[in-house]
């Protein structure tokens, strides 16, 4: 097996029979974190005009198979053990579903599980629960047929419910009039039961519609970091940007060119079906979730072991793995730097922990790269990585420390946007741990054995001593003594090294 790929994993699919796509998503296996493989949708459109004839379109049927027919093909030369075919609302509720499934099933060689409104709801929750840390609020996901609602907290999901409001389905209901489909979705979202469940708390928005109109958003905003799981928009401040969706040619808006043009006719009837959640559910904030049904169906497959773990601490784990020098000195600089920022009184959240950790596990993966180039490099890697339970100010966060710790400068010029994402006590932190890297890479040669071996020590001349084992004292040297008062003055302590 190719050395890029982690050797304990078996390859699972998800075929998605949508109302609007048909998609293939093949993963490097089934675990806590998972990682693309390959992934490939064809918008077959199913559910179009399944409102007024209650039938799914011959040539959307034709598009399916022929797509089906393809993907088996695509999972059998990607080695795929385990392949779930699913199906949601236009196979579920048109009146020739029974014979799509039939002839699906010999197209895709496998049987298909129909999904149910409530199954839908259920795994768009799941998926959320798989993409986030702690998720809080009313997670819904839009597809070609329906949207599903659901109310997520502590870890559980309960409730869920389906309306009528996807994309397709909602232009065939208002026959092509936007201000009649806003009507409808709002009928809808205001006699649901979760109306005003959401006030105070997030929306997380799953589904390509609202992922495109959040491309949009970042277009027009010149958002820095072009990354959608995690992005944020205040829902006080979205109703105007909607508004020009809706009311405007698709064609026409300012950055357009960031959405693809097979998914700008729906467009305008995602953004009603988003400002009717604004208006009835009441978020704070929208979430955007590149997890959804697919996601969430194997999530819901991990045993309860599996799903404790933290996404984003097994992601940096498994990158560690894959591009750092030592996985063993990367766990060791997890204690080294928990060591240092209790013997310095530097506190931390739980939040703050995690991400430390992650950024330990992450410091080494730009070595291979150029010199002049590695913190560049592990800066966009590291930013723009599929990692899940990270919001935008964490991957800031990780990011900046990663460059930093290569470019042994403050001054931060390769995306010089991204620091307004991270607030100063953050940035004092990454800051902080960066130089501690710098100081303390000199002393092990990036490999495991020396950082438990050393300590700090309170210094009755003031400030600490860093000890370093009589057996080790060779390692004491005039660059790590340059890097240790690097350090000293970032944490502003007086720090010596001296072994013992």
């Amino acid at each position: 097996m190719a050395q890029g790929r982690l050797q304990d994993r078996r390859p699972a699919g998800v075929v998605d029979i949508g109302s609007n796509s048909v998609r293939l998503v093949i993963y490097e296996g089934n675990c806590r974190t998972l990682t693309v493989l390959f992934n490939e949708k064809v918008l077959s459109g199913l559910g179009k005009g399944l409102a007024q004839t209650s039938r799914l379109d011959p040539q959307a049927i034709e598009s399916a198979l022929a797509a089906l027919r393809r993907f088996r093909k695509l999972a059998e030369q990607a080695n795929v053990v385990e392949l779930y075919p699913i199906a949601t609302a236009a196979a579920r509720e048109a009146q020739n579903g029974p014979d799509f499934i039939t002839a699906a099933e010999e197209a895709i060689g496998s049987p298909i599980v129909i999904l149910s409104g409530a199954d839908e709801a259920r795994y768009a929750a799941e998926g959320v629960l798989a993409g986030f840390y702690s998720p809080s609020g009313i997670g819904g996901d839009l597809g070609g047929g329906s949207l599903e609602l659901v109310d997520i907290h502590d870890g559980q999901f309960e409730g869920g419910l389906t309306l009528p409001l996807g994309g397709l389905r909602l232009r065939d209901l208002a026959e092509g009039d936007l201000s009649r489909a806003q009507a409808i979705a709002d009928s809808h979202l205001a006699a649901c039961g979760l109306a005003g469940k959401a006030e105070g708390r997030s929306f997380f928005a799953v589904g390509g519609t609202w992922r495109n109109l959040a491309k949009l958003h970042m277009a027009q905003t010149k958002y820095p970091l072009h990354v959608m799981h995690g992005y944020e928009i205040d829902a006080s401040g979205i109703e105007d940007f909607l508004d020009s969706i809706v009311r405007g040619d698709p064609e026409k808006l300012s950055g357009i060119g960031a959405v693809s043009k097979s998914r700008r006719p729906l467009l305008a009837y995602g953004a009603v079906a988003l400002k009717s959640v604004v208006r009835h559910l009441k978020p704070s904030k929208i979430v955007m979730s590149a997890l959804g049904v697919r996601e969430g169906y194997l999530y819901s497959l991990l045993s309860k072991e599996e799903k404790s773990k933290d996404p984003l601490i097994e992601s940096a784990r498994e990158l560690s793995i894959l591009r750092s020098r030592s996985p063993a000195h990367a766990l060791e600089l997890v204690e080294w730097s928990r060591r240092t920022f209790e013997a310095f009184g530097i506190e931390e959240t739980d939040d703050e922990e995690r991400l430390r950790e992650a950024a330990c596990l992450l410091a080494d993966i730009g070595w291979r790269a150029h010199p002049d180039y590695r913190g560049k490099q592990s800066l966009s890697i590291i930013a723009h990585a599929a990692f899940p339970a990270v919001d935008h100010r964490g991957r800031a966060y990780l990011g900046l420390t990663n460059y930093y710790r290569h470019e042994g400068s403050f001054e931060q010029m390769q995306l010089p946007e991204l620091e307004r994402l991270i607030e100063e006590r953050l940035m004092t932190r990454a800051r902080i741990l960066a130089s501690l890297f710098r100081a303390t890479y000199l002393l092990t040669a990036s490999m495991p054995g020396v950082l438990d071996q050393l300590k700090w020590a309170q210094d009755p001349r003031g400030g600490f001593t860093l000890v370093i084992p009589r057996a080790l004292a060779a390692l004491i040297g005039e660059r790590p003594e340059g890097r240790l008062q690097q350090f000293a003055k970032t944490v502003d302590k007086t720090l010596r090294m001296e072994a013992r």
